[in-house]
């Protein structure tokens, strides 16, 4: 465990001149100093990795955008803050903490690729976080650390794929927040972000030049980090590599924010050294499972259940992979004897059905065939093809898929099946009893012991509305209808 936060501090710090007192602004003048060039370099030699998704190398991240600048226009910065995950409530709890130390590593990382502009992007209903970083700016501009750069704060839609980088971008140019081929550093914000909302909803992804140098019209790119990674920007910068690598493992190193909820005696949110086993940090955050004994934990619900023989598994992102997981936004759902494994395999396939923009027609419905027997497993009234319909549809969900969430759908059903096969089969064969619906969702906020979560999602339908019905429309079937003129 770590006994000094790096980026979560222990009490809010409500000041930028309380956070100058305590060395803020260093890194920045250190990566002013240094030039852009140099300032990536030190991220790179760093090893910083993104805290979320796979854990992409920052400094290679930033080199690409940096490498695909175009001419006449600079490239745009965006902190994705956008925090959907179940089980993930780190940036929240960061931009709460401290939303200085956010902006300042956004600062650098403009300086480092030619941005001109910074946008914190963050959902709407995101009232705390959102008031908290608007004064943050305010403060920021006025002691000129801006220096020509705009800071904006954007407030997005609820919707889970709004977190996916790309879709981000989407509805950063005021359109639904659906997931495009086109990463950030060829198809970023800046060519249709100045036109009026009308206009901007109708410009379709394929109707923007890419960025590159081998656009036939270069367009500027977008470098997307998340807030977690760009507070420890802040540090490498006043520190240096050497300081950031002196905690950690070597393929992952630094510190993580970790969140611990589901079936613990408490939940939370802190700050653990990468390395640190999961089971010491669900004992040492979490007070250790309710009932007798963890069978399983869900690293949100972007990867497979992790039985419970895996518990002493580091937090790395090499050696969560290594046992077929993965570290993502740290955010673990525990699981311990008390809950029925089919429950929560449906709960996290109902989640994803619901959530899918259905721009992919086998992430939808195969998709919703998947929630659909699930929740007749979870029922124990399943039909007698319904496990054959679940491996069927498991192996063709991913087709065509544009994004992750597919894949995500895909192996949390196979792990259930493969991991608790007896649990599956006794609901099949009806020898269980029915359980309630196991509800997974988004956090609404903390208390201090628990976390709140967004019991609305179990009434959204797959339409994405709250209906009392199904439409049977994809999100993404109200694209025509939606857009304006072109």
């Amino acid at each position: 465990m770590v006994t000094t936060p790096r980026v979560l501090d222990t009490e809010p710090v409500r000041t930028l001149d309380a956070y100058v007192t305590n060395g803020g602004g260093t890194g920045l003048d250190a990566a002013r100093k240094l030039g852009p060039a140099a300032t990536i370099d030190e991220i790179d030699a760093s090893g910083l990795r993104g805290r979320g998704g796979a854990g992409f190398p920052t400094g290679t991240k930033w080199r690409t955008v940096a490498a695909n600048a175009a001419a006449s226009l600079p490239a745009t910065v965006v902190v994705n803050g956008a925090e959907g995950e179940p089980g993930s409530f780190k940036d929240r709890a960061i931009v709460r903490s401290n939303p200085y130390r956010v902006l300042e590593g956004a600062l650098i990382a403009a300086h480092a690729v030619g941005a001109d502009g910074v946008v914190v992007a963050v959902k709407e209903s995101f009232t705390t976080e959102i008031a908290r970083l608007l004064a943050a700016v305010d403060d920021v501009r006025a002691a000129g650390w801006a220096d020509g750069i705009s800071l904006t704060v954007h407030e997005g839609p609820g919707a889970y794929l709004y977190g996916e980088e790309t879709a981000l971008l989407e509805a950063i140019n005021g359109r639904p927040p659906f997931p495009r081929v086109a990463p950030p550093f060829r198809h970023g914000v800046e060519v249709v972000a100045d036109l009026p909302p009308d206009q901007a909803a109708g410009v379709g992804a394929g109707d923007i030049e890419l960025a590159g140098a081998g656009a036939a019209t270069p367009a500027p790119p977008t470098l997307v980090n998340n807030v977690e990674t760009l507070a420890h920007v802040a540090g490498i910068m006043a520190g240096g590599p050497a300081w950031f690598r002196s905690v950690g493992t070597a393929a992952t190193p630094g510190t993580v924010v970790v969140t611990i909820s589901g079936s613990t005696v408490r939940h939370g949110v802190a700050e653990v050294a990468t390395g640190t086993p999961l089971r010491r940090v669900i004992d040492e955050i979490g007070g250790g499972p309710r009932g007798q004994r963890v069978v399983a934990v869900l690293s949100g619900v972007s990867n497979p259940l992790l039985l419970a023989d895996a518990l002493d598994t580091p937090l790395d992102f090499d050696a969560m992979a290594a046992v077929g997981n993965g570290l993502g936004a740290a955010g673990f759902i525990v699981l311990d004897d008390s809950d029925d494994l089919v429950a929560v395999a449906h709960g996290v396939s109902r989640f994803l059905a619901v959530e899918s923009c259905g721009q992919c027609t086998p992430c939808k419905q195969d998709g919703r065939a998947l929630s659909e027997v699930l929740e007749r497993l979870r029922r124990s009234s399943a039909a007698s093809d319904d496990l054959t319909i679940l491996t069927d549809r498991a192996a063709t969900v991913t087709d065509g898929a544009r994004c992750y969430l597919a894949q995500q759908h895909q192996r949390v059903v196979e792990s259930l099946l493969q991991g608790f096969p007896e649990v599956v089969a006794a609901h099949a064969a009806g020898a269980s009893e029915e359980v309630e619906p196991y509800l997974v969702a988004a956090i609404v906020d903390h208390d201090g012991e628990r976390f709140t979560l967004d019991e609305g999602h179990a009434t959204k339908q797959p339409d994405w509305t709250h209906d009392d019905e199904d439409s049977g429309a994809a999100p993404a079937d109200h694209i025509d209808r939606d857009a304006g003129p072109t």
